[in-house]
């Protein structure tokens, strides 16, 4: 093997957890490589995830606040349209820019990009195929970051065109009349609405009793009135037993406790999660285990049971987000190098990117609770904000969950126009084990949303200023 394909680190798929891997490893003076199949890095998340469905949700959101909200500000607009083909567009755009964003910064940092597809081999090598880098490569060290895929239900197979899944749900190129949306998840949700907002009847099947179950029940119930009143419809307690294609048409069966019914849509987004994606990676064959979800097990320092390979990101146990993987990339890259690398899984945010917006860090009350914990909660309405008012987003509230005994934080969940930037300074004060009068003393400017999280805080022991 000849010096130029040995490494100290070949990190395999170039998503949020192994690009930010490889450049930290880099970083730290490790000879890196990093395999990717893709001609654009970045992975689901910048490809088909993250970046494309953010954009369709601020293009969709400008267009629904202009048709919905404009006169009210006095704005008065004649015959307002929307060109689906520059949306998509602008969304192409973005992805495209970012992704030649990331491989500017991944090369600039050191990194030997290797494109194909790799296949473990055993400890210390691999082999990749189907690329311009194929050929086999020697590593001390290997991490798999291959990310995940959305599951597929065997009674609802994806034919790209009725049933289609969040691949698919970014790239329509017309808008369907009706459209059903089975899992009332993220990806569901910010799908559903971006089709809604223009002109889609979307209809919500969710298994479950609540949409959002990351959240109390009152605060699920009012996302979904939220919901509603934007046009979504939901089914509660259902599930979709089979569909049956005629014409370019799906007809879904559906069982609930009412009975059984049939609902005819255009088009099917499942959306009811995202598996490990593992395929071809040789796991069974170099005999590295997994779990019956069929993620790869790791040890607290992401160590495989095969000796000299580790794996980050969405292939492992936690939850499938893109800063979740970043932070175990780094973690990772830092453990290689002899570092103390550490992720606080706790202090993970959530957010779906609907509008408002909806995100959660740490404990909800229900969960506090089923661990015996006693907690002391607040909560404050948006409507109750000077800048919600004056802004048109008194939609939604923060809710604050705080140990009884101790008053340390355990949870807070935002549902407020901006929740993905507020939940931020929630993680900071609960990184550090602050308590809910930290929170509450925090000084906040007025007038802002985020005066909300201090008034939750200060309303957790009956000390709210501008609520009843």
């Amino acid at each position: 093997m000849s010096g130029q394909n040995s490494f100290d680190v070949i990190v395999i798929g170039a998503g949020p957890g192994g690009y930010v891997c490889a450049i930290r490893c880099a970083q730290l003076g490790l000879k890196t490589a990093l395999v990717e199949k893709n001609p654009r890095l970045g992975g689901t998340c910048l490809n088909v995830g993250c970046i494309p469905s953010k954009a369709l949700l601020h293009s969709t959101e400008i267009f629904h606040e202009i048709k919905e909200h404009a006169s009210s500000h006095g704005i008065i607009y004649k015959g307002l349209q929307y060109d689906l083909s520059v949306l998509m567009k602008k969304k192409d755009g973005v992805v495209n820019q970012l992704g030649k964003g990331v491989r500017s910064l991944v090369t600039k940092k050191g990194v030997i990009c290797l494109e194909g597809t790799a296949c473990i081999l055993g400890t210390g090598s691999i082999q990749v195929k189907d690329g311009k880098s194929a050929g086999s490569y020697e590593a001390k060290e290997i991490v798999i970051a291959t990310g995940s895929k959305p599951i597929e239900l065997p009674f609802l197979p994806y034919d790209g065109k009725c049933i289609v899944h969040s691949d698919h749900g970014i790239a329509f190129d017309e808008v369907p009349s009706k459209m059903a949306v089975v899992g009332a998840g993220a990806i569901g949700l910010e799908l559903g609405c971006v089709w809604s907002r223009l002109g889609a009847e979307v209809e919500v099947i969710e298994f479950l009793p609540e949409i959002c179950p990351q959240l109390d029940p009152e605060m699920s119930k009012v996302a979904r009135k939220i919901f509603v009143k934007q046009g979504l419809t939901f089914r509660l307690s259902t599930k979709v037993t089979s569909a049956k294609i005629e014409e370019n048409k799906a007809t879904l069966t559906l069982e609930s406790e009412k009975g059984t019914d049939e609902l005819p849509v255009d088009r099917v987004l499942v959306a009811v999660g995202r598996g490990p994606s593992t395929d071809g990676l040789g796991l069974p064959e170099a005999g590295i285990a997994m779990d019956e979800r069929g993620r790869v097990k790791v040890d607290h320092a992401f160590n495989t049971n095969l000796s000299g390979v580790r794996a980050v990101g969405d292939v492992i146990h936690g939850p499938m987000l893109a800063h979740k993987a970043e932070e175990d990339g780094v973690a990772c890259a830092e453990i290689i190098a002899g570092q103390s690398g550490h992720v606080n899984y706790g202090m993970v945010p959530g957010v779906i990117y609907v509008d408002p917006e909806i995100a959660n860090v740490g404990l909800s009350e229900t969960q506090a609770k089923e661990k015996g914990l006693n907690v002391r909660c607040g909560s404050f309405p948006m409507a109750a904000n000077g800048r919600a008012l004056a802004t048109g987003a008194t939609d939604g509230m923060v809710k604050v969950v705080a140990d009884a005994e101790t008053d340390r934080l355990l949870g807070i969940q935002v549902i407020a126009r901006g929740a993905s930037e507020l939940i931020a300074s929630a993680v900071a004060h609960m990184e550090y084990g602050g308590s809910a009068e930290d929170l509450a003393r925090t000084i906040h400017a007025h007038p802002t949303l985020s005066e909300s999280l201090k008034e939750a805080a200060l309303s957790s022991d009956g000390r709210g200023l501008h609520s009843l």
